[in-house]
C-alpha cells in the first residue's frame, strides 16, 4: 500500500511543478517512441521499487540501500556505452568511490 500512496503523492507533486512552469502538453501529442520509451521506463522503475522494498523487508537497510546506490555506476557505464559519454578522471573518482562505498557497506563484518 506504501508504494501506492508513495506514486499518487508524487503524480501530484508532479503535475503541479510541471503546470506552473508552463511545460504541461497533451499526452496524445507524443510520438509512439517517446511514448515506449516512458511505458519501458515506467515499468523498469515500479520493478525497481517493488525489488528494493522487498529486499528491505528481507535484508538490513545499511546493507540494501548502498546495493541501491550502485545505479550511479551503471548509469555512469551507460552513459559511455550508449550515449558516448567520456566521464574526466575526477568523475571517475567519484564513481569508483560510489562504487568502493557500496560494496564495502554491503559486506558483512
Amino acid at each position: 500500500m506504501q508504494p501506492l500512496v508513495r506514486t499518487a503523492v508524487i503524480i501530484v507533486v508532479l503535475g503541479a511543478f510541471v503546470f506552473a512552469s508552463g511545460k504541461w502538453r497533451n499526452p496524445a501529442t507524443l510520438t509512439s517512441r517517446s511514448a515506449l520509451f516512458l511505458i519501458l521506463s515506467a515499468l523498469a522503475t515500479g520493478a525497481s521499487w517493488l525489488c528494493y522494498f522487498r529486499a528491505l523487508k528481507i535484508g538490513e537497510a545499511t546493507r540494501v540501500a548502498p546495493i541501491d546506490k550502485l545505479s550511479v555506476v551503471l548509469v555512469a557505464i551507460f552513459a559511455m556505452i550508449v550515449l558516448g559519454e567520456r566521464p574526466s578522471l575526477r568523475d571517475w573518482i567519484g564513481i569508483l568511490s560510489i562504487a568502493a562505498g557500496g560494496i564495502l557497506l554491503s559486506l558483512k563484518s
